[in-house]
């Protein structure tokens, strides 16, 4: 048996580090039995998906080092390798399961889903489908079909007993069926959800073993049901340990910078941060902490995976990357990284224009790209307190900045100035009081490119962070105090969606 991997993200925002780590897995666990590294691209959630987003994707794993052996742009010969192009394999799959009874349609409106789960959980129930399509009438369903009734695909789930998952770390997984949702495969708009196409899509592309992160343990009952129902024999499973804050929290964009890219555009190497997610729940035999992925691959056993959650320390990752730079690099390496990060062409055709029509001599660039060179920038509460405005209303823009920060999926100018203009607006404040915060927390002085340019500049996660950064200097928001502007966040949103629909 040839050993198959696939590592397949969702091109929705952007690149996770916690995708390189269940890539890094995947690939050293391929590349260790000889076998291929496949990766595709899971982009059936349409609204969401962009091709900025993939791109990004794809950017971001190869800097790392890591190269698949198929994929959307090298090809292979079981593709294609994007979801959005495997629509006939869906279709004829599902259909499948509806003419064998494994699956049904069902007609239930987006109201009467809420007034069921609502009347559930009044019951202190577990919010699952009751079935109240499963048994229509052949003739009912067909009518409803004719009709151009709205509907979509819903799988049969048994309705009493526990299913059994074998895990490669964890052993026999025991879930009661009672929990299992009779999930949606095909949706209304006609493209498969994410369980559908996962499982098809697996299976024709000849996946021998799914290693992904322990929050699909609770999917697993659902794919194993649908291999059984086609009458495939399932990969082997292996669920690794999610990466975590030092808080023990989920890794999340809200309490850690989390793009491979922001690691990139930071200066870190990438042979380091390999190193680092290699150290993710396992360690080498011989317990070095500085290794090669062509040493992880040699030494790597995937049992030997602790099933503790592994801490992702941006400090600790920081320190591993100086002693790649002091131990490994020769100096003609070093001068090559070096200029390579601060020199980039793409740096310098997007810093150019403002540049231009700023400087003089060549010798005053630098007080304008410093901002953009610096891993952090210092921001004193005093320079805030400078300002002019009250420390709660500072610390609420802050918030709401990281809050709206958090939510553009394509960082443009256009989109930045006008999530600016809303926190502005949501708080009855001037754009002229918001700007200045901005400025400040985005350059660490006075003087520097605009704030709407810097922060495009910087990108999403380096923005949010130095943003946090700023909130954090301005003795950020008590528990208390979060809850209130959650809720007052909340209901200003909710404004907007209104002024929308009224429109």
């Amino acid at each position: 048996m040839t050993v198959r991997t696939r590592i397949a993200p969702s091109p929705t925002g952007d690149p996770h580090v916690g995708t390189a780590y269940i890539a890094l897995f995947n690939y050293a666990f391929a590349k260790q039995h000889g076998g291929q590294f496949v990766l595709r691209i899971e982009d059936t959630d349409q609204k969401r998906s962009t091709a900025e987003s993939e791109q990004a994707i794809l950017d971001a794993l190869r800097w790392a080092g890591l190269e698949w052996d198929e994929g959307p742009d090298v090809g292979g010969g079981l593709g294609p390798y994007r979801q959005s192009e495997r629509r006939e394999h869906y279709e004829a799959h599902c259909q499948s399961l509806v003419d064998a009874g494994h699956a049904f349609h069902c007609f239930c409106t987006s109201e009467e889903l809420d007034a069921m789960r609502a009347e559930q959980m009044a019951a202190k129930q577990t919010p699952r489908y009751d079935g109240r399509c499963a048994h229509l009438a052949a003739s009912e369903v067909s009518t409803r079909l004719a009709e151009g009734r709205e509907h979509v695909v819903r799988m049969r789930v048994p309705e009493e007993g526990d299913c059994v998952v074998h895990d490669r770390l964890r052993g026999d997984i025991q879930i009661p069926w009672a929990q299992v949702d009779m999930q949606v495969l095909m949706k209304a708009d006609g493209l498969p959800t994410y369980h559908l196409a996962n499982v098809v899509d697996d299976h024709l592309m000849g996946i021998t073993h799914v290693i992904r992160g322990e929050e699909w343990i609770p999917s697993a009952p659902k794919h194993q049901l649908l291999y059984h129902y086609f009458g495939w024999e399932m990969p082997e499973l292996c669920h690794l340990p999610l990466l975590r804050n030092p808080d023990q929290s989920k890794l999340s964009k809200r309490k850690n910078p989390t793009s491979i890219l922001f690691y990139r555009d930071q200066g870190f190497l990438p042979e380091a941060l390999l190193n680092y997610l290699g150290r993710m729940g396992w360690s080498m035999p011989d317990e070095r902490e500085q290794f090669s992925l062509k040493e992880m691959i040699e030494a790597f056993n995937i049992d030997r995976v602790s099933l503790g959650g592994p801490i992702f320390d941006l400090e600790k990752l920081t320190w591993l990357n100086g002693q790649w730079l002091k131990n490994t690099l020769t100096d003609e390496e070093y001068r090559s990284r070096l200029m390579e990060w601060m020199c980039s062409e793409a740096f310098f055709e997007s810093a150019l224009p403002h540049l231009k029509s700023r400087i003089d001599v060549f010798s005053e660039a630098s007080q304008w790209l410093n901002p953009l060179w610096l891993k952090d920038v210092p921001v004193s509460e005093e320079a805030l307190d400078q300002l002019g405005l009250e420390k709660e209303v500072l610390a609420n823009t802050l918030q709401y900045l990281i809050w709206r920060f958090e939510s553009i999926s394509t960082w443009s100018r256009e989109l930045i100035e006008a999530e600016i203009r809303w926190v502005a607006d949501s708080l009855g404040l001037k754009l002229k009081d918001v700007m200045p915060v901005v400025f400040i927390v985005l350059s660490g002085t006075r003087q520097a490119i605009s704030a709407f340019d810097l922060a495009v500049l910087l990108g999403p996660d380096r923005t949010r962070a130095r943003v946090r950064a700023g909130l954090e200097a301005a003795g950020g928001v008590s528990k208390k105090g979060l809850k209130r502007l959650e809720k007052s966040y909340q209901e200003a949103l909710q404004s907007i969606d209104t002024v929308k629909d009224a429109n």
